[in-house]
């Protein structure tokens, strides 16, 4: 059988045939199609398709959405289809049928025929339990985007309630009124009184539903009986019959809340003279928690369990309503992880949720109870608030929103200190609805990136301006490594006991044809954020590598060119050979070669240890970047295969500011000698901050104190003026 092609089944029925053959079924049919629809409305506004076929496997019935059902005609598959493997393939209904007691599921390509991979498929045969007769199945088709593990549990669920309601109007059918009386085995509660109203018999599932027992309820009066008292007392008074009456009993805070569909009719004998009322109600508890559970994973996010972006959207869309009629204003805040995607790309996605689910408990505990929170999706989040002096308490809830990450969040050891970025709009003055004031917190939440990362920023309109400057970066970025505009400077690293060039750190500018010169700021988070970043990581090694050996070949002394990796191209499995390639290319000795990395990338251990150690046979060398801002464990350092660590600029600063700041120095160039690691200290801007790395017998330093980076040609013909500016200022 070719999966490729649409199957034609073997056996189709005669319109007669289907006829009689849905006589038979008639009350099965009935009970089915009432539990359908429940399922059909429960689920409203996602297309399903139910079908009911019989233990042959022929369609009886099909009920929900149109337009799958007229696709599923359309493909020659109506009532009155056989479905057999023979004939159709391996599908949902022959294996139900085949594997009866299971459940079974087919979602997208799990199907034979390719026709099907588009869809998800849901079966479960059902039975007359009592004789386990194979009655046929029930099944659920929807798109494969609407697949939701939920439907499988809520179809086994509503089966479970359509074999009770066939066995129970089989019973019915063959016992008589005696026969009903006593059936204390059975999984429904039963209730029956005399013509006056008192009750003589009540069963033991009666007694568990209404927590009365049958020794205080036999001999009272029915409507006395909380609930459902009142609906037999209304039966014996005037005859009326009650069905799928839904009712609830919770008798206690540590029991759990038990529902139930509940009927009443009265008994007469064979003179039509009325001998008392019958009520019996059948738990429906698992089916209302299927329910339940399928409402609460709609509007909350299954991961952080926080609400979700369509609970969100439709409580604030009410809240804003109700703040129209009494003039109040509404805030909107855009909070958005800064660099998460470093983490999930250095660690992968299961620590980074497990991350997520931490910064979602603690937003969630600060939270007032006037207040709303809901993950958007990733790492975004929103808020919503409404009080008086709206955007001045709005600015001071979000201070205290973004001082939860003042303390780090700790991860298999590692201590994470993340920060966010938030962006604020009011209403109406930001925007006259919720998809308004969603774009003006996104563009102000961007804005406050743009600042620096770890603030926040009130909307205001000369931001849009911003955010299409960034969109027109971003497409002008795609273009500028075929167009040749990037640009690399180098920044001289200089041996702090003698003032010699010990190495150069190649930085990549851009040299916008328009612009002009843009900074690394301004674009490398937006080639993170796109995935360009690997190419440019790749131009700048290449460059970096013929420009050092050019300049060997023009007469200057060797020395190492350091380049930056970004997490993306460390985490390529084919970084190897395309460092390999590089050095093979410019025909650079590798000892010359530095590649600096940074301490977040050094998180996956796993991952790690192995490239490090490959990349170092390759003779070149490795240094940590920024060190003392990440999250490394000083316990695996001596398990990488690095050269030396790079304190990182912002410690250097604080040389001159606080003893703090000295103390981390120390320990830093103290703890790498102890390894073997040589130190470079970045960001040397005095003479006193030298002094201070001089003493500290510090490696090397670079930094604006001795030179600015400086582009290629202008390094290569300045050289010896730099070496003898270098000599003096050391």
């Amino acid at each position: 059988m070719d999966p490729r092609k649409i199957p034609f089944p073997q056996k189709i029925l005669t319109p007669a045939e289907l006829g009689t053959l849905r006589e038979e079924y008639e009350e099965i049919l009935s009970v089915v199609s009432f539990f359908g629809d429940k399922v059909l409305q429960l689920l409203q506004g996602t297309p399903l398709l139910l079908s009911v076929c019989d233990d042959r496997g022929f369609v009886l019935h099909m009920m929900g959405d149109e337009t799958i059902k007229k696709t599923i005609y359309d493909l020659g598959i109506s009532p009155g289809v056989q479905f057999t493997e023979a004939s159709m393939g391996t599908n949902v209904v022959n294996m139900s049928l085949k594997y009866n007691q299971s459940p079974i599921e087919l979602i997208g390509d799990d199907h034979y025929h390719e026709y099907l991979h588009g869809s998800a498929c849901y079966a479960v045969a059902f039975h007359y339990t009592d004789v386990n007769d194979l009655l046929g199945t029930l099944t659920i088709m929807t798109a494969k985007e609407f697949q939701n593990p939920m439907m499988i549990t809520m179809l086994a669920t509503t089966v479970d309630s359509i074999e009770r309601e066939l066995l129970l109007r089989k019973q019915n059918q063959k016992l008589n009124i005696l026969n009903q009386i006593i059936m204390d085995n059975t999984r429904n509660g039963i209730v029956l009184t005399s013509r006056e109203g008192e009750i003589i018999t009540f069963n033991q599932y009666a007694e568990l539903f209404t927590g009365r027992t049958k020794e205080e309820m036999l001999g009272t009066e029915v409507r006395f009986l909380p609930s459902m008292g009142e609906y037999i007392y209304e039966v014996i008074q005037n005859g009326t019959t009650f069905e799928d009456i839904q009712m609830s009993f919770e008798h206690n805070e540590t029991e759990d809340r038990l529902v139930c569909l509940f009927d009443a009719f009265p008994l007469y004998d064979e003179k039509k003279k009325l001998l008392g009322a019958f009520g019996q109600f059948r738990s429906i508890t698992d089916r209302v928690k299927a329910e339940e559970r399928y409402n609460y994973l709609a509007n909350h996010d299954d991961l952080t369990k926080l609400p979700n972006r369509r609970f969100f959207k439709e409580k604030v869309t009410s809240l804003i309503h109700q703040m129209q009629e009494c003039n109040r204003q509404v805030a909107v805040v855009c909070l958005d992880l800064d660099r998460f995607k470093i983490i999930n790309d250095t660690l992968g996605h299961s620590s980074g949720d497990t991350l997520l689910v931490m910064v979602a408990s603690r937003l969630q505990e600060i939270l007032a109870p006037d207040e709303l929170i809901a993950r958007m999706g990733g790492d975004e989040f929103m808020f919503a608030f409404s009080q008086a002096n709206c955007e001045e308490a709005a600015v001071k809830r979000v201070k205290d929103i973004l001082n939860v990450f003042s303390e780090p969040l700790n991860l298999n050891g590692y201590d994470f200190h993340l920060t966010a970025s938030a962006g604020i709009s009011i209403y109406p003055k930001d925007g006259h609805n919720l998809e308004e004031l969603m774009i003006t917190a996104d563009t102000a939440m961007y804005s406050a990136k743009s600042r620096g990362l770890n603030t926040y920023a009130l909307y205001s309109p000369d931001m849009n301006i911003t955010t299409r400057e960034r969109i027109v970066l971003e497409s002008s970025l795609r273009k500028a490594i075929e167009n040749n505009e990037f640009r690399l400077h180098y920044q001289p690293q200089v041996d702090i006991s003698t003032g010699e060039l010990k190495g150069v750190e190649a930085l990549v500018r851009w040299m916008h044809p328009i612009k002009g010169l843009i900074p690394p700021n301004d674009f490398i988070p937006i080639a993170e954020e796109t995935g360009l970043i690997h190419q440019i990581d790749t131009w700048v090694l290449r460059t970096a590598c013929r420009q050092n050996k050019q300049w060997q070949d023009e007469g200057l002394p060797p020395f190492r060119v350091s380049v930056n990796l970004s997490s993306m191209e460390f985490l390529d499995e084919g970084l190897v050979d395309v460092v390999k390639s590089a050095l093979d290319e410019s025909g650079l000795d590798p000892k010359y070669l530095d590649l600096e990395i940074t301490e977040t990338m050094t998180m996956n251990v796993e991952h790690a240890i192995p490239m490090l150690r490959n990349l170092h046979s390759l003779g070149i060398q490795i240094s940590i970047d920024d060190f003392g801002t990440g999250y490394s464990s000083l316990s695996y350092l001596k398990n990488f295969s690095i050269n030396r660590l790079k304190i990182d600029q912002s410690f250097v600063r604080d040389i001159s500011k606080e003893e703090n700041g000295t103390s981390i120095v120390s320990v830093i160039i103290a703890m790498a000698h102890s390894m073997n690691l040589e130190v470079v200290a970045e960001g040397v801007e005095e003479k006193e901050q030298l002094r201070f790395l001089q003493v500290q017998k510090c490696d090397e330093v670079q930094g604006y104190y001795f030179s600015r980076p400086i582009p290629a040609e202008e390094f290569g013909q300045s050289f010896p003026e730099l070496v003898v500016k270098m000599k003096k200022l050391y």
